[in-house]
Protein backbone atom coordinates (compact mmCIF):
# COMPACT_ATOMS: atom_id res chain seq x y z
CA UNK A 1 0.00 0.00 0.00
CA UNK A 2 1.41 3.34 -1.24
CA UNK A 3 1.58 6.73 1.30
CA UNK A 4 -0.98 8.16 -1.06
CA UNK A 5 -3.06 5.91 -0.38
CA UNK A 6 -2.96 5.53 2.88
CA UNK A 7 -3.57 9.05 3.14
CA UNK A 8 -6.46 9.38 1.22
CA UNK A 9 -7.67 6.29 3.56
CA UNK A 10 -6.90 8.07 6.61
CA UNK A 11 -8.31 11.75 5.26
CA UNK A 12 -11.89 11.14 6.00
CA UNK A 13 -11.56 9.99 9.50
CA UNK A 14 -9.81 12.37 10.75
CA UNK A 15 -12.01 14.79 9.68
CA UNK A 16 -15.03 13.63 11.50
CA UNK A 17 -12.46 12.96 14.26
CA UNK A 18 -11.04 16.66 14.50
CA UNK A 19 -15.29 17.52 14.99
CA UNK A 20 -14.86 15.63 17.97
CA UNK A 21 -11.39 18.12 19.14
CA UNK A 22 -13.79 21.20 18.54
CA UNK A 23 -16.99 20.01 20.70
CA UNK A 24 -14.75 19.12 23.83
CA UNK A 25 -12.66 22.54 23.23
CA UNK A 26 -15.82 24.57 23.03
CA UNK A 27 -17.02 23.23 26.44
CA UNK A 28 -13.96 22.98 28.14
CA UNK A 29 -13.83 27.06 27.34
CA UNK A 30 -17.14 27.34 28.66
CA UNK A 31 -15.99 26.59 32.21
CA UNK A 32 -14.30 29.93 32.13
CA UNK A 33 -17.84 31.94 31.36
CA UNK A 34 -19.40 29.81 33.99
CA UNK A 35 -16.77 30.56 37.13
CA UNK A 36 -17.69 34.30 36.90
CA UNK A 37 -21.64 33.47 36.60
CA UNK A 38 -22.25 31.23 38.90
CA UNK A 39 -20.03 33.23 41.32
CA UNK A 40 -22.57 36.27 40.97
CA UNK A 41 -25.28 33.59 41.17
CA UNK A 42 -24.17 32.13 44.48
CA UNK A 43 -22.34 34.47 45.76
CA UNK A 44 -18.96 32.54 45.68
CA UNK A 45 -15.28 33.19 46.60
CA UNK A 46 -12.23 32.61 43.92
CA UNK A 47 -11.82 29.12 45.81
CA UNK A 48 -15.55 28.26 45.80
CA UNK A 49 -15.51 29.07 42.13
CA UNK A 50 -12.69 27.31 41.01
CA UNK A 51 -14.85 24.06 42.05
CA UNK A 52 -16.34 24.11 38.82
CA UNK A 53 -13.02 22.93 37.04
CA UNK A 54 -12.15 20.73 40.38
CA UNK A 55 -15.28 18.78 39.46
CA UNK A 56 -14.79 19.14 35.35
CA UNK A 57 -11.20 18.05 35.08
CA UNK A 58 -11.60 15.87 38.67
CA UNK A 59 -13.64 13.55 36.21
CA UNK A 60 -10.12 12.99 34.21
CA UNK A 61 -8.47 11.34 37.45
CA UNK A 62 -11.77 8.96 37.96
CA UNK A 63 -12.71 8.20 34.41
CA UNK A 64 -9.43 8.16 32.48
CA UNK A 65 -8.10 4.82 33.66
CA UNK A 66 -11.65 2.80 33.66
CA UNK A 67 -12.22 4.19 29.93
CA UNK A 68 -8.63 2.82 28.91
CA UNK A 69 -9.73 -0.65 30.07
CA UNK A 70 -13.12 0.36 28.64
CA UNK A 71 -12.02 0.62 25.32
CA UNK A 72 -10.22 -2.74 25.65
CA UNK A 73 -13.08 -4.26 25.78
CA UNK A 74 -15.32 -2.20 22.90
CA UNK A 75 -13.15 -0.50 20.63
CA UNK A 76 -12.20 2.74 20.03
CA UNK A 77 -15.16 3.64 17.66
CA UNK A 78 -17.79 2.31 20.41
CA UNK A 79 -16.05 4.04 23.22
CA UNK A 80 -16.54 7.65 21.24
CA UNK A 81 -19.93 6.80 20.79
CA UNK A 82 -20.28 6.09 24.84
CA UNK A 83 -18.48 9.20 25.24
CA UNK A 84 -20.65 11.53 23.56
CA UNK A 85 -23.76 9.79 25.20
CA UNK A 86 -22.39 10.71 28.41
CA UNK A 87 -21.58 14.05 27.82
CA UNK A 88 -25.20 14.71 26.28
CA UNK A 89 -26.42 13.38 29.45
CA UNK A 90 -24.24 16.00 31.47
CA UNK A 91 -25.38 18.56 29.17
CA UNK A 92 -28.82 18.00 29.84
CA UNK A 93 -28.73 17.80 34.04
CA UNK A 94 -28.29 21.71 33.58
CA UNK A 95 -31.65 22.08 33.58
CA UNK A 96 -32.89 20.38 36.85
CA UNK A 97 -29.98 22.17 38.04
CA UNK A 98 -30.46 25.95 37.26
CA UNK A 99 -34.34 24.89 38.22
CA UNK A 100 -33.20 23.68 41.44
CA UNK A 101 -31.01 26.65 42.04
CA UNK A 102 -28.46 24.49 44.12
CA UNK A 103 -25.08 25.25 43.40
CA UNK A 104 -23.96 20.95 43.80
CA UNK A 105 -26.28 19.71 41.17
CA UNK A 106 -24.32 21.96 38.64
CA UNK A 107 -20.96 20.65 40.01
CA UNK A 108 -22.65 17.16 39.52
CA UNK A 109 -23.69 17.74 35.54
CA UNK A 110 -20.17 19.28 35.44
CA UNK A 111 -18.59 15.93 35.95
CA UNK A 112 -20.65 13.99 34.13
CA UNK A 113 -20.20 16.12 31.01
CA UNK A 114 -16.31 16.02 32.01
CA UNK A 115 -16.53 11.92 31.92
CA UNK A 116 -18.28 11.93 28.81
CA UNK A 117 -15.06 13.86 27.78
CA UNK A 118 -12.82 12.31 29.31
CA UNK A 119 -13.63 9.14 27.36
CA UNK A 120 -13.61 11.02 24.35
CA UNK A 121 -9.85 12.28 24.69
CA UNK A 122 -8.92 8.54 25.89
CA UNK A 123 -10.18 7.19 22.39
CA UNK A 124 -9.40 9.98 19.87
CA UNK A 125 -5.50 11.12 20.87
CA UNK A 126 -4.59 7.80 20.16
CA UNK A 127 -6.35 7.03 17.13
CA UNK A 128 -5.36 10.49 15.54
CA UNK A 129 -1.50 9.56 16.27
CA UNK A 130 -2.27 6.24 14.63
CA UNK A 131 -3.66 7.69 11.36
CA UNK A 132 -0.76 8.06 10.12
CA UNK A 133 3.38 8.10 9.78
CA UNK A 134 4.72 8.00 13.76
CA UNK A 135 7.24 10.68 12.56
CA UNK A 136 4.70 13.22 11.44
CA UNK A 137 2.25 11.75 15.09
CA UNK A 138 3.22 15.37 17.05
CA UNK A 139 2.28 17.37 13.84
CA UNK A 140 -0.94 15.49 12.79
CA UNK A 141 -2.16 15.84 16.61
CA UNK A 142 -1.11 19.44 16.70
CA UNK A 143 -2.78 20.07 13.99
CA UNK A 144 -6.52 18.07 15.13
CA UNK A 145 -5.46 20.69 18.41
CA UNK A 146 -6.10 23.72 16.40
CA UNK A 147 -9.39 22.54 15.86
CA UNK A 148 -9.86 22.33 19.58
CA UNK A 149 -8.46 25.77 19.64
CA UNK A 150 -11.59 26.84 17.65
CA UNK A 151 -14.02 25.75 19.78
CA UNK A 152 -12.10 27.10 22.55
CA UNK A 153 -11.93 30.25 20.89
CA UNK A 154 -15.85 29.88 19.76
CA UNK A 155 -17.02 29.23 23.38
CA UNK A 156 -16.36 32.30 24.90
CA UNK A 157 -18.00 34.09 22.04
CA UNK A 158 -21.13 32.38 22.17
CA UNK A 159 -21.23 31.72 26.10
CA UNK A 160 -20.83 35.73 26.83
CA UNK A 161 -23.51 36.17 24.61
CA UNK A 162 -25.94 34.04 25.15
CA UNK A 163 -24.97 33.55 28.96
CA UNK A 164 -23.56 36.45 30.11
CA UNK A 165 -25.82 38.57 28.07
CA UNK A 166 -28.74 37.28 28.78
CA UNK A 167 -27.90 37.42 32.76
CA UNK A 168 -27.16 41.09 32.39
CA UNK A 169 -31.02 41.53 31.66
CA UNK A 170 -31.95 39.71 34.49
CA UNK A 171 -30.24 40.89 38.10
CA UNK A 172 -31.88 38.05 40.23
CA UNK A 173 -30.24 34.93 40.99
CA UNK A 174 -32.52 33.20 39.10
CA UNK A 175 -32.36 34.58 36.42
CA UNK A 176 -28.69 34.35 36.44
CA UNK A 177 -28.77 30.75 37.05
CA UNK A 178 -31.79 29.77 34.37
CA UNK A 179 -29.43 31.52 31.68
CA UNK A 180 -27.76 28.47 31.37
CA UNK A 181 -30.72 26.46 30.79
CA UNK A 182 -31.22 26.44 26.47
CA UNK A 183 -27.61 26.77 25.76
CA UNK A 184 -26.79 23.46 27.34
CA UNK A 185 -30.02 22.21 26.23
CA UNK A 186 -28.54 22.20 22.67
CA UNK A 187 -25.10 21.52 23.20
CA UNK A 188 -26.61 17.98 24.95
CA UNK A 189 -28.52 17.46 21.13
CA UNK A 190 -25.75 17.92 19.52
CA UNK A 191 -23.77 15.75 21.66
CA UNK A 192 -26.42 12.68 20.82
CA UNK A 193 -26.29 13.57 16.97
CA UNK A 194 -22.37 13.73 17.08
CA UNK A 195 -22.92 10.51 18.74
CA UNK A 196 -25.40 8.46 16.29
CA UNK A 197 -23.17 9.60 13.30
CA UNK A 198 -20.38 8.00 14.88
CA UNK A 199 -22.19 4.68 15.48
CA UNK A 200 -23.13 4.73 11.72
CA UNK A 201 -19.89 5.83 9.87
CA UNK A 202 -16.95 3.40 9.33
CA UNK A 203 -13.54 4.32 10.37
CA UNK A 204 -10.45 2.46 9.82
CA UNK A 205 -9.51 -0.76 11.58
CA UNK A 206 -6.50 -0.59 13.12
CA UNK A 207 -4.24 -2.09 15.54
CA UNK A 208 -3.84 1.58 17.76
CA UNK A 209 -0.64 0.32 19.47
CA UNK A 210 1.84 -1.19 16.74
CA UNK A 211 0.37 1.84 14.19
CA UNK A 212 1.55 4.12 16.75
CA UNK A 213 4.75 2.37 16.84
CA UNK A 214 5.45 1.84 13.05
CA UNK A 215 2.41 2.74 11.10
CA UNK A 216 4.53 3.35 7.88
CA UNK A 217 5.49 -0.28 7.65
CA UNK A 218 2.61 -1.56 8.92
CA UNK A 219 -0.90 -3.32 7.27
CA UNK A 220 -2.37 -4.55 10.22
CA UNK A 221 -5.75 -4.63 10.22
CA UNK A 222 -6.83 -6.93 13.12
CA UNK A 223 -8.99 -4.66 15.26
CA UNK A 224 -9.69 -1.19 16.43
CA UNK A 225 -9.20 -1.93 20.11
CA UNK A 226 -6.09 -2.87 22.34
CA UNK A 227 -5.04 -6.41 21.70
CA UNK A 228 -6.78 -9.12 23.61
CA UNK A 229 -5.11 -9.50 26.64
CA UNK A 230 -2.92 -6.55 25.67
CA UNK A 231 -4.16 -4.18 29.06
CA UNK A 232 -0.71 -3.22 30.12
CA UNK A 233 -0.32 -3.12 33.78
CA UNK A 234 0.71 0.41 35.07
CA UNK A 235 4.12 -0.53 35.86
CA UNK A 236 4.90 -1.85 32.57
CA UNK A 237 3.66 1.51 31.37
CA UNK A 238 5.12 3.77 34.02
CA UNK A 239 8.86 1.85 33.36
CA UNK A 240 9.18 4.43 30.65
CA UNK A 241 10.69 7.75 31.29
CA UNK A 242 8.82 9.72 28.48
CA UNK A 243 6.08 8.98 30.09
CA UNK A 244 6.55 9.59 33.42
CA UNK A 245 7.80 13.41 32.95
CA UNK A 246 5.18 13.69 30.42
CA UNK A 247 2.57 13.09 32.70
CA UNK A 248 3.38 15.47 35.46
CA UNK A 249 4.35 17.92 31.82
CA UNK A 250 0.20 17.18 31.17
CA UNK A 251 -0.67 17.68 34.55
CA UNK A 252 1.32 21.13 35.19
CA UNK A 253 0.04 22.31 31.41
CA UNK A 254 -3.27 21.74 31.54
CA UNK A 255 -3.48 23.77 35.40
CA UNK A 256 -1.96 25.97 34.34
CA UNK A 257 -3.73 26.64 31.26
CA UNK A 258 -6.80 26.55 32.37
CA UNK A 259 -5.97 28.50 35.99
CA UNK A 260 -4.91 31.43 33.79
CA UNK A 261 -8.45 30.85 31.58
CA UNK A 262 -10.41 30.48 34.88
CA UNK A 263 -9.34 33.88 36.03
CA UNK A 264 -9.46 36.02 32.95
CA UNK A 265 -12.43 37.54 33.19
CA UNK A 266 -12.39 38.81 36.60
CA UNK A 267 -8.63 39.75 36.00
CA UNK A 268 -10.01 42.15 32.91
CA UNK A 269 -12.51 43.30 35.91
CA UNK A 270 -9.70 44.71 38.23
CA UNK A 271 -9.71 48.23 38.17
CA UNK A 272 -6.21 48.98 37.48
CA UNK A 273 -5.89 46.29 34.67
CA UNK A 274 -8.79 46.69 31.71
CA UNK A 275 -12.16 47.65 34.54
CA UNK A 276 -14.44 45.74 31.93
CA UNK A 277 -17.72 44.27 33.28
CA UNK A 278 -18.28 40.34 32.75
CA UNK A 279 -20.54 40.94 29.37
CA UNK A 280 -17.11 43.12 27.82
CA UNK A 281 -14.57 41.16 29.55
CA UNK A 282 -15.67 37.44 27.52
CA UNK A 283 -14.96 38.61 24.03
CA UNK A 284 -11.10 39.17 25.30
CA UNK A 285 -10.96 35.17 26.60
CA UNK A 286 -11.29 34.36 22.78
CA UNK A 287 -7.94 36.03 22.13
CA UNK A 288 -6.45 33.78 24.65
CA UNK A 289 -7.81 30.38 23.66
CA UNK A 290 -7.91 32.20 19.48
CA UNK A 291 -3.82 32.69 20.26
CA UNK A 292 -3.53 28.97 20.93
CA UNK A 293 -5.70 28.36 17.88
CA UNK A 294 -3.10 30.31 15.56
CA UNK A 295 -0.28 28.81 16.97
CA UNK A 296 -1.43 25.02 16.55
CA UNK A 297 -1.78 25.68 12.96
CA UNK A 298 1.75 27.20 12.94
CA UNK A 299 3.32 24.65 15.01
CA UNK A 300 1.61 21.98 12.73
CA UNK A 301 4.15 22.68 10.39
CA UNK A 302 7.00 24.28 12.19
CA UNK A 303 7.38 20.84 13.92
CA UNK A 304 7.95 18.71 10.74
CA UNK A 305 11.23 20.69 11.18
CA UNK A 306 12.11 21.73 14.40
CA UNK A 307 12.81 18.71 17.20
CA UNK A 308 9.00 19.13 18.82
CA UNK A 309 10.41 19.30 22.66
CA UNK A 310 12.92 21.99 21.92
CA UNK A 311 10.04 23.63 20.38
CA UNK A 312 8.04 22.94 23.57
CA UNK A 313 10.69 24.17 25.83
CA UNK A 314 11.01 27.72 23.85
CA UNK A 315 7.28 28.33 24.06
CA UNK A 316 7.21 27.80 27.86
CA UNK A 317 9.97 30.28 28.72
CA UNK A 318 7.86 32.75 26.26
CA UNK A 319 4.76 32.00 28.55
CA UNK A 320 7.42 32.14 31.81
CA UNK A 321 8.12 35.39 30.48
CA UNK A 322 4.91 36.76 29.95
CA UNK A 323 3.50 35.98 32.80
CA UNK A 324 5.34 37.46 34.74
CA UNK A 325 5.39 40.56 33.03
CA UNK A 326 1.56 40.84 33.50
CA UNK A 327 1.97 40.53 37.24
CA UNK A 328 4.63 42.88 37.94
CA UNK A 329 2.68 45.62 35.61
CA UNK A 330 -0.65 46.86 35.55
CA UNK A 331 -3.58 48.41 32.30
CA UNK A 332 -3.13 47.59 28.77
CA UNK A 333 0.26 45.65 29.50
CA UNK A 334 -0.91 43.16 32.26
CA UNK A 335 -3.72 42.77 30.03
CA UNK A 336 -2.22 41.98 26.91
CA UNK A 337 0.68 40.11 27.95
CA UNK A 338 -1.81 37.77 30.10
CA UNK A 339 -3.78 36.90 26.82
CA UNK A 340 -1.08 36.51 24.52
CA UNK A 341 0.08 33.44 26.75
CA UNK A 342 -2.28 31.80 24.43
CA UNK A 343 -0.18 31.49 21.69
CA UNK A 344 2.69 29.86 23.78
CA UNK A 345 0.22 27.23 24.87
CA UNK A 346 -0.68 26.38 21.62
CA UNK A 347 1.61 23.21 20.57
CA UNK A 348 2.34 22.27 24.30
CA UNK A 349 -0.51 19.82 24.88
CA UNK A 350 -0.22 17.46 21.39
CA UNK A 351 3.72 18.23 21.80
CA UNK A 352 4.00 16.38 25.40
CA UNK A 353 1.40 13.93 24.30
CA UNK A 354 2.91 12.47 21.37
CA UNK A 355 6.39 12.79 23.14
CA UNK A 356 5.45 10.99 26.10
CA UNK A 357 3.57 8.03 24.57
CA UNK A 358 5.99 7.08 21.42
CA UNK A 359 7.62 3.94 21.59
CA UNK A 360 5.55 2.73 24.18
CA UNK A 361 4.05 -0.23 21.51
CA UNK A 362 1.46 -2.73 23.56
CA UNK A 363 1.25 -0.41 26.50
CA UNK A 364 0.14 2.58 24.77
CA UNK A 365 -3.60 2.48 25.52
CA UNK A 366 -2.50 2.27 29.27
CA UNK A 367 -0.18 5.64 28.64
CA UNK A 368 -2.52 7.57 27.20
CA UNK A 369 -5.18 6.90 30.35
CA UNK A 370 -2.64 7.65 32.57
CA UNK A 371 -1.83 10.96 30.58
CA UNK A 372 -5.57 11.98 30.22
CA UNK A 373 -5.73 10.85 34.27
CA UNK A 374 -2.93 13.65 34.62
CA UNK A 375 -5.79 16.00 33.17
CA UNK A 376 -6.65 16.39 36.60
CA UNK A 377 -4.14 18.85 37.14
CA UNK A 378 -6.55 21.36 35.54
CA UNK A 379 -8.96 20.53 38.71
CA UNK A 380 -6.25 21.08 41.16
CA UNK A 381 -3.75 24.02 40.12
CA UNK A 382 -6.87 26.19 39.40
CA UNK A 383 -7.94 25.82 43.44
CA UNK A 384 -4.63 26.45 44.23
CA UNK A 385 -4.47 29.69 42.36
CA UNK A 386 -8.37 30.20 43.89
CA UNK A 387 -6.92 29.81 47.52
CA UNK A 388 -3.86 32.28 46.81
CA UNK A 389 -6.11 35.21 45.03
CA UNK A 390 -8.22 34.82 48.15
CA UNK A 391 -5.49 35.41 50.46
CA UNK A 392 -2.97 37.66 48.46
CA UNK A 393 -4.83 39.41 45.43
CA UNK A 394 -6.07 38.02 42.12
CA UNK A 395 -2.66 39.22 40.40
CA UNK A 396 -0.19 37.15 42.99
CA UNK A 397 -2.28 33.74 42.23
CA UNK A 398 -0.31 34.03 38.38
CA UNK A 399 3.17 32.75 40.18
CA UNK A 400 1.06 29.28 39.81
CA UNK A 401 1.51 29.03 35.54
CA UNK A 402 4.63 30.04 36.29
CA UNK A 403 6.11 27.54 37.74
CA UNK A 404 4.05 24.85 35.47
CA UNK A 405 5.69 26.58 32.57
CA UNK A 406 9.21 26.10 34.49
CA UNK A 407 8.88 22.12 34.55
CA UNK A 408 7.98 22.14 30.43
CA UNK A 409 10.76 23.67 30.09
CA UNK A 410 12.76 21.44 31.53
CA UNK A 411 10.44 18.24 29.88
CA UNK A 412 10.78 19.86 26.50
CA UNK A 413 14.88 19.75 26.85
CA UNK A 414 15.40 16.59 28.20
CA UNK A 415 12.94 14.87 25.99
CA UNK A 416 13.09 16.65 22.17
CA UNK A 417 12.47 14.00 20.00
CA UNK A 418 9.85 11.22 20.06
CA UNK A 419 11.38 7.83 21.34
CA UNK A 420 12.30 5.02 18.45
Amino acid sequence: MTTNTKSGRYQVPLVFLTSLFFMWGFMTSLNDILIPHLRNAFSLSYTQGMLIQFCFFGAYAIVSLPAGRLLDRIGYQKGIVAGLMLAGVGCWLFWPAAAALTYPLFLGALFVLAAGITILQVSANPYVSALGSAHTASSRLTLTQAFNSLGTTVGPLLGGALILGVAAAGSDATSEARSVQGPYLFLGALFFVLAVVFAKIKLPVLSIESAIESPADSTNTADSRSPSGAVASGEGAWSFPQLKFGTIAIFVYVGGEVAIGSFLINYLGEADIAGLAEAAAAPYVSYYWGGAMVGRFIGAAIMRVFAPGRVLALHALAAVALVTLSMLSSGSVAMWSILAVGLCNSIMFPTIFSLAVSGLGKHTSQGSGLLCMAIVGGALLPVLQGVIADSSGIQAGFIIPILCYLYICYFGFRFPHEAE
